[in-house]
């Protein structure tokens, strides 16, 4: 038992090894990854940050990247309600979400947010990405 426990450490610590997230304190899981990538508002969130100098956005302009990529439910709402939701989803949601897997890092207080993540999480990001329809 104890040798299957660590083997699958040591696979964990391989992928993030291959990842170039050597920086964190501990490996992260592939499972985390992947439920970070799963909600169209992070992938949007991702790539966003992956796309900006120096990987980091201010939140007020996060939040417009987001809302200008995210098809909203219903087309007859206008835009500025369309941004507060996302406003709101991110803050509570999303980016706490990323920040706890440790691919963003988001200060709440300063506004900044920042991508960490390594090459596995944007190798995962630009597979699903192709797969995202936009209308």
């Amino acid at each position: 038992m104890d040798e299957s426990r660590e083997l699958g450490t040591r696979d964990i610590q391989s992928i993030d090894a291959v990842s170039g997230s050597s920086g964190r304190e501990r490996p992260i899981s592939p499972d985390t990854v992947l439920s970070a990538v799963a909600d169209e508002h992070r992938r949007a969130t991702l790539e966003a940050l992956d796309n900006a100098s120096e990987k980091t956005l201010e939140y007020d302009v996060l939040v417009d990247r987001v809302a200008d990529r995210v098809q909203d439910e219903d087309a007859k709402r206008e835009s500025d309600e369309h941004r507060q939701r996302v406003r709101i989803a991110l803050h509570h949601t999303h980016l706490p979400k990323l920040d706890e897997a440790r691919i963003i890092d988001y200060e709440a207080k300063t506004g900044h947010v920042q991508f960490v993540g390594g090459e596995l999480e944007r190798e995962l990001l630009a597979l699903v990405e192709s797969y995202d329809v936009h209308e």
